[in-house]
């Protein structure tokens, strides 16, 4: 079963493509649906497994708190045989090493090969989750009413906004982020109140102020 999950590598080179670092599809499996998150080893983080690709994260739809985290490449999912067969409910029997074969092969089947914008709510609101989570942010926090520059690093350079403040404004404020795209030293910044929340044409406006630029 060489390559089983080559559908993985070609999924990860279009994240990279596309300055994705999450993306996520739907897996049915024994009359369940899972939402799969696909993470991107970023930066400077550890992986477990030296040849993982990507990480896996499989949430029962029916109840989100209850998830899988994985790593995996295009040949294996590192994970331990009971662990995998208790989370998807697969009864033990003496032919058990076929039924996870068999579960891998339907697996791969709905892997895509590239990133698909059309998401669920449910979708949508566990990526921005996790997009707040790894930026050390209150997942809360989804209403955007202003920009800021980031401050300078130690060698004199200006930091850029992490990829996933990046990845989180691309999804909750699709139009603010193309008009600000190309400015990779600026933050979206973000409030869990709602009555905090700017509109595009005042945080531009704001922020033009600032700067004394225009767009």
């Amino acid at each position: 079963m060489a390559n089983i999950f080559e559908n993985l590598k070609l999924l990860k080179k279009d994240m990279e493509d596309r300055g994705w670092v999450i993306d996520s599809f739907i897996f049915s499996y024994n009359n369940e649906d899972f939402i799969v998150l696909v993470k991107l080893f970023v930066g400077n983080e550890k992986k477990k497994e030296k040849y993982a690709l990507v990480k896996l994260e499989f949430l029962r739809q029916s109840d989100l708190n209850s998830s899988l985290q994985v790593e995996a490449n295009s040949n294996a999912l590192f994970i331990d045989t009971k662990t995998l067969r208790e989370y998807f409910k697969i009864e033990y029997n003496e032919n058990l090493g076929d039924i996870l074969r068999q579960f891998k092969e339907y697996f791969s089947r709905f892997i895509p090969i590239e990133v698909v914008e059309d998401k669920s709510d449910d979708q949508l609101r566990v990526i921005v989750a996790y997009l707040s989570k790894s930026d050390s942010e209150n997942p809360n926090k989804l209403y955007c009413y202003q920009v800021r520059r980031n401050g300078y690093k130690s060698d004199g350079t200006l930091a850029q906004r992490s990829f996933y403040n990046d990845n989180k404004t691309r999804i909750l404020r699709r139009i603010l982020y193309t008009k600000l795209k190309n400015e990779k030293n600026i933050s979206f910044c973000y409030s869990e109140n709602k009555n905090d929340e700017n509109t595009d044409e005042i945080i531009l406006a704001n922020w033009v102020k600032k700067q004394k630029v225009k767009y």
